[in-house]
């Protein structure tokens, strides 16, 4: 039993591995079970993520990972329901916030094109705010409504890198994430981004959506210091790591339509060593080969 759980989770970390090189090198660090318990929620939100946006390479489509997962007790037939009904057992997380993710991912069915600011919070918070709602009992010992709204800010930050990062791809599939009301203060249209120009105007509406989520982040590490140790350090670099595509977006003049930004190994290792230092954890190593979830 012990290791058709081992397999399980091993599978769990084999998907953030091949998806996230970011969230697999800072979770890393933490020890068994978090750290395993960190691969299982990336791995079925993946999971809710590729149903919408991948279907054709799904093994469910969102309706069915709902009612299988309303159903955890006697879901088969894939590697995640045993893996998350450990985790349900394992940590005090709440099925909630994953439902709430469900319910964010379909919105990418009808609502494509984004008008306000308050349209896109609202997204930001199903989609990746609840991530941080299901991380906190995993990573902090008892995370109270400060914590938990630090965590939420967090998740919200990181989803509005993704949508400046991805721009480009969004747009080739017919989604405008980007509110409208947003491009119109800067004197951008829709159809400057229909034909994906790169101007001032872009730029400074750009930086607008940059400066917000710089904002956020703030919030979001407002708290990191009542996490325990090792787990704040994973915090704040997955943080700082992915807030530093924003950084790459700039240095390459804001085109985020012909390419997609990333951070460089190289200040990816800057990053971590000043973290390092910062967190008194100069020793640390990464514990993705060395550890098991179960003894």
């Amino acid at each position: 039993m012990e290791n058709q759980l081992n397999v399980t989770l091993k599978a769990c970390e084999e998907m953030i591995r091949e998806g996230s090189t970011t969230f697999y090198k800072a979770f890393g660090f933490l020890d068994s079970p978090r750290k395993e318990a960190v691969y299982v929620i990336y791995a079925f939100c993946r999971m809710i993520d590729n149903a919408v946006d991948e279907p054709e390479r799904s093994p469910y489509t969102l309706n069915e990972l709902e009612q299988h997962f309303k159903q955890l007790e006697a879901a088969d037939g894939h590697f995640i329901w045993p893996a998350l009904r450990w985790l349900l057992e394992e940590f005090p997380i709440t099925k909630e916030p994953f439902f709430r993710q469900m319910e964010g991912q379909r919105l990418d069915h009808h609502l494509t094109h984004y008008d306000t600011i308050d349209q896109l919070e609202t997204y930001s918070y199903f989609v990746a705010g609840t991530v941080g709602e299901m991380l906190l009992p995993i990573l902090h010992d008892a995370p109270d409504e400060t914590v938990t709204a630090s965590g939420i800010w967090l998740g919200k930050a990181m989803q509005i890198v993704n949508i400046v990062r991805d721009v480009g791809e969004d747009r080739g599939k017919g989604r405008r994430y980007i509110p409208l009301e947003l491009l119109a203060r800067h004197g951008y249209t829709e159809e400057m981004w229909k034909l994906g120009v790169v101007n001032d105007a872009w730029r400074n509406a750009v930086m607008e959506l940059i400066g917000l989520a710089q904002k956020w982040f703030i919030k979001g590490l407002a708290d990191i210091n009542r996490y325990p140790r090792t787990s704040s350090f994973c915090v704040e670099l997955s943080a700082r790591m992915y807030a530093a595509i924003l950084d790459d977006v700039v240095a390459h003049d804001f085109d985020v339509y012909s390419r997609r930004a990333y951070v460089p190994k190289l200040n990816k290792v800057s990053i971590m060593t000043l973290l390092k230092l910062q967190h008194g954890m100069s020793a640390l190593q990464p514990k993705t080969k060395a550890s098991s979830a179960v003894s």
